[in-house]
């Protein structure tokens, strides 16, 4: 069973060891988010803290701060849930034999929203914003934000609650020039459901109507950021997921979580934007002040034994990091389903998670060993259909270079091993022909390494067929850099980091790149065909997550990708000797987020 409550899920982690109080008043002003990132570095346990400078509610973080706990916190429901995804296109087996699947059709009924007519718990006290814990987690934070919010809309005219949206949209309470516990910030992206909820009320003359859930049980939180198709309700898995139904109860024309610990209801005003930011973010930067729209809110509801959760983002891997470790195990085996061709997916945590996607894909209609090794079927087909439609749905949309590969005659290859990934690519991919742009598209909000806000390019690298090279392990005893670049080290097998001059503008920066494509031999492409350029090499090299989080956070693929012999042909781009790529700061980037212990 799942856990009625918040309260409840903190019981069983500290009857089983799992969590720690924290009884000493803590200043939510950067002091707990540096408790909980020394906590989660270590891998330790939940937190509670019991006395929060400046608010009666005690908060709780680190919930799921390891892979161990988040599964323990859905145990039972892990096994029931993966095994409804993977029926759910299949329905007529479950119709054919409803006793062997009977757990499954248990399953299903706590998809089923209830809504509560008696007056729930979430209505025991209101309060204001300025008395909720006011965590603000970075030095450069424009205020204090909610972090494990679940946002609800539903379209104009509709009160059914299985049509609505809940995501997880950050929320900022205060600060800038927010009206003190009158009005929020929402911050999202005009794509996602809240969005398009959001242009439908503009042409209404309906109130849009916002409802903020924090708290309640562990699985509705997860809910909120599960990815789900249009068509799937976040109340249904929030449901399955916590073998209990998503209660509810309507007041003054908002939908409450008879559950969640607090409730914040308000009006989004159309037309009316306010900076929001800056705030930490995921991909280890600042996202920067934009104008988002704004919050009137209108009531502040909470349990009587409230608890405030929330969580520390940052440069991955950080606690939201278990929150792709569960969807993974959740929906492994939908993925064929949902992409035919496509055997694994995997959003890189250490590159911020959309920078950079790996795929196996299938070239299976025209297998090689039929066609003979050295057929011109060797280069990517099929592959490059499957990669494009991983990046025109959902979640993986959001992806900025998209490395796939054909896995059909590699049947041990796995996105998960990174490196043995990118030496099996590596080895196989040929600049010349495989490297397909998208160039002015729309890009994640957070990532600021296109030349506008939004915007930017996206590229798919492809590989199939045999080796072509080995990828080389030993440093170069000589390399012929051009002045300004200072030295270089090997990051993985083919791939070498060298330091470039600071980077000052983008006219400066190409020519710079273009002078060290002059200077590097093209053969070198058999020993090193990836070049990162880089403000430190061997910080890029001292691991592979830092090689990861600095190649794919600060470089737009349009903008910053160059090549040893480089050509256009058919309106193709493609080089003869080694890729090179600028992973240079640049002004224009959000910085980097540096704690305030530093």
């Amino acid at each position: 069973m799942g856990y009625k409550s918040l309260a409840e899920c903190i019981r069983d982690l500290e009857r089983t060891g799992r969590l720690k109080r924290i009884s000493r008043e803590v200043d939510p002003y950067l002091e707990m988010a540096d408790i909980h990132l020394e906590t989660h570095a270590k891998g330790g346990p939940a937190l509670l803290f019991e006395r929060v400078k400046g608010s009666p509610f005690p908060a709780v973080s680190n919930l799921f701060g390891t892979f161990e706990r988040t599964e323990y916190i859905f145990r039972n429901e892990i096994p029931r849930v993966r095994a409804f995804l993977r029926l759910r296109s299949a329905p007529q087996v479950v119709l054919r034999h409803p006793w062997r699947y009977r757990h499954i059709l248990r399953t299903a009924l706590t998809a089923l929203p209830k809504r509560q007519y008696r007056r729930p718990p979430v209505l025991s006290g209101r309060t204001t914003l300025s008395r909720l814990p006011q965590i603000v987690s970075w030095p450069q934070d424009g205020g204090a934000f909610i972090t494990l919010p679940q946002v609800l809309t539903l379209p104009p005219g509709v009160r059914n609650i299985l049509q609505a949206n809940i995501g997880m949209y950050r929320i900022q309470i205060s600060g800038n020039d927010y009206i003190p516990d009158k009005e929020a910030g929402l911050h999202y992206q005009l794509h996602r459901g809240i969005g398009i909820h959001h242009q439908l009320y503009n042409e209404t003359e309906e109130d849009f109507r916002v409802s903020i859930f924090i708290g309640g049980p562990p699985a509705h939180t997860f809910a909120a950021i599960m990815p789900l198709p249009e068509t799937v309700s976040e109340v249904t898995i929030a449901g399955m997921l916590n073998s209990r139904r998503f209660r509810y109860f309507m007041k003054d024309g908002y939908v409450l979580s008879a559950d969640a610990d607090f409730v914040i209801t308000g009006i989004v005003k159309k037309g009316e934007l306010k900076p929001e930011g800056p705030f930490g973010d995921h991909l280890g930067y600042y996202s920067l002040r934009h104008d988002f729209p704004v919050l009137k809110v209108t009531g502040v509801y909470h349990r009587r034994d409230a608890i405030w959760p929330f969580t520390v983002v940052g440069r991955p891997p950080q606690e939201d990091s278990s929150f792709g470790h569960l969807i993974h195990l959740l929906t492994a085996d939908v993925v064929q389903q949902e992409f035919p061709g496509i055997r694994e997916v995997h959003a890189v945590d250490e590159a911020g998670v959309h920078p950079l996607l790996l795929a196996i894909g299938s070239e299976r209609y025209m297998p090689f060993e039929r066609l003979g090794r050295h057929h011109q079927a060797e280069r990517p087909e099929e592959i490059l259909t499957q990669a494009f439609h991983l990046l025109g749905k959902g979640q993986t949309s959001l992806a900025k270079f998209l490395i796939i590969a054909d896995g059909t005659p590699y049947p041990g290859l796995r996105t998960k091993d990174i490196k043995a990934f990118f030496g099996h690519v590596l080895s196989r991919i040929r600049w010349q022909r495989d490297l397909h742009f998208i160039t002015h598209t729309t890009m994640d909000t957070l990532d600021y390494s296109g030349d506008s806000w939004n915007g930017g390019s996206k590229l798919i690298m492809a590989c199939a067929g045999t080796p072509v090279r080995r990828p080389a392990t030993m440093r170069p005893a000589t390399l012929p850099l051009p002045e300004g670049f200072t030295g270089y080290e090997v990051v993985l097998p083919g791939i070498l980091a060298v330091t470039g001059p600071a980077y000052r503008d983008r006219r400066t920066g190409r020519q710079q790149m273009r002078r060290l494509a002059m200077a590097l031999p093209a053969g070198l492409v058999e020993s090193f065909p990836l070049i990162v350029v880089t403000d430190d090499c061997h910080y890029l090299a001292a691991s592979l997550a830092n090689f990861l989080w600095v190649s794919f956070t600060r470089a737009d693929p349009a903008q910053d990708i160059y090549g040893v012999n480089d050509f256009v042909l058919d309106k193709h781009w493609g080089c003869e000797g080694p890729l090179l790529l600028d992973a240079r700061a640049k002004p224009h980037h959000a910085p980097a987020l540096i704690r305030s212990t530093d």
